[in-house]
Order: C-alpha cells, then structure tokens, then sequence
C-alpha cells in the first residue's frame, strides 16, 4: 500500500510528534514538518503532499491565512485543521478559508485520522457543525455553506451555472457517478428534497 505523504504545521514540538507517531502508524509518511506559517507554504510547495495538518496559532502566518493562501494557488489536498481554539467559532472560519476538517485538541487526537479519511472521501468533517444539523437545530446560510467540502462546494456552483452532471464531472475531471454523490450530499446536507430548493438556495445567497 502506498503512503500518504503529509506536512504537520504546528507550533508545538510534543504536538507535531505526537501526531506523526499517530499518523506513521498508519498508511501515511510524514515528508516535512514546521512551526511557521510562510514557510508552511513553501514546503507545501515543494513536496506537493497529499495531505497538510495545521494549527491556527503558528509564527508570522496564521493557519486560516495559510489555508486561504494554499487553496488560492491551487492546492487541491486534504488540509485538517487541528487547533486548541474555540470550535464554535473556528470550525466555521476553516471551513470557510478552505479546510476539509477541524478537530479540536481537546478531543481524542485519533479524530486526526478519521477526518483525513472523510477529508480523501470527498466529504468535509466539521463534526460540531454537522451535529447540529442533525440534531435539528436552527443554523444560518452561511453555516449551512460551510459543513460543504470544496469539492461539494465547486459542484454546487457548476450546478448553480447550469451545467449537468456530465457537464460538471468533464469540467471537475470526475465521473458522472461521482458528481451524483456529490450532488446527493448536497441536498442532505442542506436539507433539501428538490433541486428547485437548491436553485432558490443559491440564489439567495448569490452564490
């Protein structure tokens, strides 16, 4: 089985090491490691992994910056969010900058390698967020948005543009299977049962 090269950003000695002991167990080779934001970006850039873990609070770059600025470039890997901050508040602004996950450290660290595996899936893994949503609690449009994943994200617009399934999946390079599931995810995450729901959605939003 191939490894999954990966890059731990954190600011914290024990925490970088504790999380590659974790994640050596597994199916993943850690390449490069850092407690600074600019130089984040250059290791992302230079080894190019499949996979980024990352703190918040790190030197001359903030992580959700750092994020904002990998996904700007094009950076189309896993990236997880692994902070001590306030979940309620910092779950949301990752998923927004661009994150596929956030766990928090106060939790069991091994949500690390659950959320890289939702993250490779194509799903986002913000459990807070979506927790709400199936408790039924209110959540705005915005935190609706933001339980999406990228890649559900992009489809939704390529949706909202006009374009079919087999449209979406030529453009985003997937099969038109693919873009199903994605299509489907999005009507249960954001608890639609019609796509003209959808369409309305996106609309308001101006999306």
């Amino acid at each position: 089985m191939a490894l999954i090269p990966t890059i731990i950003i954190d600011d914290h000695a024990l925490i970088r090491l504790a999380v590659r002991t974790l994640l050596e167990k597994e199916q993943f080779t850690i390449v490069a490691e850092s407690d600074d934001g600019i130089e984040a970006q250059h290791l992302v850039d230079l080894y190019q992994p499949d996979v980024v873990i990352i703190d918040i609070d790190i030197a001359r770059l903030d992580g959700l910056e750092v994020i904002k600025r990998l996904r700007r470039c094009h950076y189309s890997g896993v990236i997880i969010v692994l902070s001590a901050k306030n979940p309620d508040f910092y779950a949301p602004l990752s998923a927004s900058a661009g994150a596929n996950g956030f766990v928090s450290k106060d939790d069991t660290l091994s949500e690390v390698i659950t959320a890289i595996h939702a993250g490779i899936k194509g799903y986002s893994y913000f459990p807070l967020v979506q927790r709400k949503i199936i408790d039924g609690a209110d959540l705005t449009d915005q935190q609706k948005i933001e339980t999406l994943s990228s890649q559900e994200f992009k489809v939704f617009q390529l949706l909202l543009n006009g374009l079919q399934n087999a449209e979406v999946a030529l453009k985003m390079n997937l099969s038109a299977k693919t873009v199903a599931t994605y299509k489907c995810r999005l009507m249960e995450k954001l608890n639609f049962k019609t796509i003209k729901q959808l369409y309305e959605f996106g609309q308001r939003n101006c999306l």
